[in-house]
């Protein structure tokens, strides 16, 4: 099976949350949905895992228990141990005995976690439970992981750690499904779908969606046309709708600023079916 949606929508009352959004995330491979805040990638990623019911369209993804889900925030119990955790969870599952034990050592092991079993949740740092949180969905060894917004807040050395594990899951073959707020993150994965508003602006893969993106971007120390600028770092970027760059050093785009010009122009791929 090929996860992903075919035209879902997701209504609240009166406010849409998801409109017509299509995608699929193969297996053995990450695919990250970026937006800003208000633009529907927690609403997408509890619709897939069957958390949010959809008002039309359907959802492709696997039983519930073949599902691994990462919530936003640390995704464990702080007033348990690291073991505990993993013990109620694995239980959950229906895991004991031994192959409880050898999966959770393999998992708290290459998490870093294996010297902090006894501690409290509450007593780990934020890097250190969000990688509990990801050992706890990956201890039934899911065909679809699902992580909201895994690094945010992490520190750097944990957010390395926490992207080889993510790699590794996908080189073993599971469809993982991610948000994130860093666009060097998601410029890492096989594709990117894009939301704005819960209607999905752009779908492909990183690179794809670069080459694709038109006119030029260039940088300058203000803004030219100020509805078409963002700031980056100290100076600006302008965007050249037509191509013709007027001013500025031209810069090769990268996945942050294609998002930009995709928010500002309401660009449609050709990945996304309308």
């Amino acid at each position: 099976m090929t996860v992903g949606f075919d035209g879902v929508s997701v209504e609240f009352g009166d406010i849409t949350a998801l409109s017509d959004v299509t995608f699929s995330a193969p297996a053995g491979r990450v695919t990250a949905v970026v937006g800003g805040d208000g633009s529907g990638k927690t609403t997408l990623l509890r619709t897939l895992v069957g958390l949010v019911p959809v008002s039309s369209g359907q959802v492709r993804a696997p039983a519930a228990a073949e599902v691994g889900y990462l919530p936003a925030g640390a995704g464990s119990w702080k007033d348990l141990t690291v073991q505990e955790n993993v013990d109620f969870v694995g239980y959950s599952y229906g895991l004991s005995g031994s192959a409880l034990t050898l999966r959770a050592d393999e998992l708290l092991e290459r998490a870093g976690l294996i010297e902090a079993r006894q501690r409290l949740a509450r007593q780990l740092s934020g890097g250190m439970r969000t990688k509990l949180g990801y050992v706890l969905a990956m201890l039934h060894q899911p065909s679809l992981l699902v992580l909201d917004e895994p690094s945010t807040g992490v520190d750097p050395v944990s957010r390395v750690e926490l992207w080889r594990l993510i790699s590794e899951t996908a080189a073993s073959g599971a469809t993982v499904v991610m948000s994130t707020t860093y666009m060097d993150e998601a410029e890492r994965t096989s594709q990117v779908l894009l939301l704005s508003s819960g209607a999905a602006l752009l779908f492909g893969a990183p690179d794809e969606l670069i080459s694709a993106m038109p006119g030029t971007v260039s940088r300058v120390t203000g803004p030219v046309e100020p509805d078409h600028a963002w700031r980056r770092g100290p100076a600006f970027h302008q965007w050249w709708p037509d191509g013709n760059t007027v001013a500025g050093e031209q810069v090769e785009p990268d996945l942050a600023d294609v998002s930009i010009v995709a928010e500002l122009s309401g660009l449609r791929a050709s990945g996304v079916a309308q």
